[in-house]
């Protein structure tokens, strides 16, 4: 049985002076599991896991388990050669988590068949849950609405986080049914959520998380007059959030919080001053 629901926080990884800054990590997540969220996403593309090396992973993820106070776990992986990626998956299968989110294989731009081959090994290979992760933009290629109607049949694929920027896609699977439906683009939530998705994996949620879930609950309960003013007051923040390369916004607002240090590997690169101001006067 799936648990994909709610707001999820696919966390940043803090540095500090070049290294993996775990006392902050370890604080961030012990503060976001007594917001309401429904769980964390640890190596996902916000915390620059391709930046990270095998040890460095390995130490994020057990921080995160260690401090999410009981609050499931899911584990970004991704990769484009099929063996590889079902050897991790395999190695993941002895800790305690809640699901993999699996991106398609990055730059080589297999065929769908090639798509369905690869989520099917990685499936087969997993103990726990597979969330489909359809985001073209970074990877180069598409998941079909046909691919994920396909592989939707594995008892282990059983959700999505949708980027993929195709309204009706999206909307053909939640009326499928199958995959539950994680809405990966935080400025599509409100649409996603009124459409019966069933949560949102939602980088700007690092900034007031308590708002996102408390949106989502009205959502749920079909409650849009309550909802709307707290998902327009959202919208500049998400906006802001996304105006430079993820995560470098939310590592700069997160700094002015008092949270981590401003600092990310390269080749990602701090905002400009222009945005951390903005950020400033939107997280006062």
């Amino acid at each position: 049985m799936s648990h994909f629901s709610g707001i999820w926080i696919p966390l940043v990884t803090p540095f500090n002076a070049g290294s993996v800054d775990f006392i902050a990590l370890d604080a961030l997540v012990r503060r976001y599991a007594r917001t309401g969220i429904s769980g964390f996403v640890a190596l996902g593309t916000t915390g620059e896991p391709a930046a990270l090396d095998d040890r460095e992973q390995d130490a994020v993820l057990a921080t995160v388990l260690s401090a999410a106070g009981g609050l499931p776990v899911a584990v970004g992986v991704s990769g484009n050669h099929t063996a590889q990626v079902c050897d991790r998956v395999a190695a993941l299968n002895a800790r305690p988590i809640a699901g993999v989110l699996v991106s398609a294989p990055y730059y080589i731009k297999p065929s769908q068949a090639g798509i369905i081959g690869h989520f099917t090994a990685i499936a087969d290979a997993s103990q726990a849950p597979v969330i489909l992760y359809d985001i073209p933009a970074r990877t180069g290629v598409e998941l079909e609405l046909q691919t994920l109607l396909e592989l939707a049949a594995h008892e282990r694929i059983t959700a999505i986080k949708d980027c993929g920027g195709a309204p009706e896609k999206t909307r053909s699977l939640i009326l499928d049914g199958r995959l539950e439906v994680l809405c990966g683009e935080d400025l599509d939530l409100f649409n996603v959520l009124c459409e019966g998705g069933s949560g949102a994996i939602a980088a700007s949620a690092h900034l007031f998380p308590e708002r996102f879930v408390a949106l989502a609950c009205l959502l749920r309960e079909g409650k849009l007059t309550e909802a709307r003013p707290i998902w327009h007051a959202l919208v500049p923040v998400i906006q802001a959030t996304f105006a430079e390369p993820n995560p470098g916004p939310l590592k700069a607002a997160l700094a002015q919080l008092g949270s981590m240090r401003n600092e990310l590997r390269a080749p990602m690169t701090p905002v400009s001053r222009e945005l951390e101001i903005e950020l400033q006067k939107l997280t006062a």
